[in-house]
């Protein structure tokens, strides 16, 4: 089993630069699961919150803390992402919570500017040392508004942030100076495709004018010795249960919540009496 899905040079560019992007990390198997899933969850898309930009253009977006039994839960606890944050943040992590990001076609919102340490810092968080990993579920172009970010500005360390609409966003003299200086990477992506980036890089996205929706599935993370110093929204360290990675297939392949629930008991049941034997 290979538990460093990254390279040193992998591990190094995250460090210089504050982000990774890895290609076809997950296949067309993979994705086609999660899609039909997510596009049929009717629980999911009916307690959506809707946000803002400051145009009034609306994103929308489902966020939940604990990692469950279900295909999502087996992409944020799966070995091939956790295990990679651990290596990108030197130290056990936890799933500090996961979202669907759900950017529709010629009404989807802009995301201001922004660190996502601009709002943990206010949870408990006394370290940046968080990350996120972003996997394209749809195809992401910069017509639909594909996630940007500025190489190297997690090294700015954290940047005062304000309301802008209704979304939270960096001091925008900070980043007009920022842009003129870093450089601006566009996650174009295929389905499959994952960005991991640092909380302290700064990220934006555009409005999506195209025909095409623009759905991803992002992945956070604290570390453990990072443990919110108080009570918040988002949970304190609670041991992550990592799953294999073909745990997304067989899960995924069940269909219903209550299938893939008894199927990964079962799954996790056999697993614990072949080790006993």
């Amino acid at each position: 089993m290979n538990t460093h899905p990254l390279t040193a040079a992998q591990v190094k560019q995250f460090n210089d630069e504050g982000y990774l992007i890895r290609r076809g990390y997950y296949d067309r198997e993979e994705m086609d699961l999660l899609l039909q899933t997510a596009r049929a969850d009717h629980n999911m898309l009916s307690h959506n919150i809707p946000v803002k930009d400051a145009s009034g253009r609306q994103s929308q977006l489902s966020l939940w803390n604990h990692p469950g039994d279900d295909i999502y839960g087996m992409f944020s606890r799966g070995r091939r992402m956790v295990d990679a944050m651990e290596q990108l943040l030197s130290d056990e992590v936890y799933h500090y919570h996961s979202k669907m990001m759900l950017k529709e076609p010629k009404v989807g919102g802009a995301w201001e500017w922004h660190q996502d340490y601009g709002y943990w810092y206010q949870n408990g968080c006394l370290l940046p040392d968080m990350a996120s990993g972003l996997i394209a579920v749809d195809r992401a172009t910069k017509e639909n508004g594909c996630l940007q970010l500025l190489a190297g500005t997690h090294k700015m360390g954290r940047v005062e942030h304000g309301k802008f609409g209704e979304q939270t966003g960096a001091d925008p003299e900070r980043v007009k100076v920022a842009i003129q200086r870093y450089p601006m990477v566009y996650f174009e992506a295929e389905p499959g495709d994952v960005l991991f980036f640092h909380a302290n890089v700064l990220h934006a996205s555009a409005a999506n004018t195209s025909q095409n929706p623009r759905w991803s599935l992002i992945c956070c993370y604290n570390t453990k010795t990072n443990d919110p110093y108080k009570k918040s929204h988002h949970p304190n360290y609670t041991p992550l249960k990592k799953v294999d990675d073909d745990m997304i297939k067989k899960v995924g392949a069940k269909g219903s919540s209550d299938d893939q629930n008894s199927f990964l008991k079962k799954e996790e049941d056999q697993t614990i009496a072949a080790g006993k034997k």
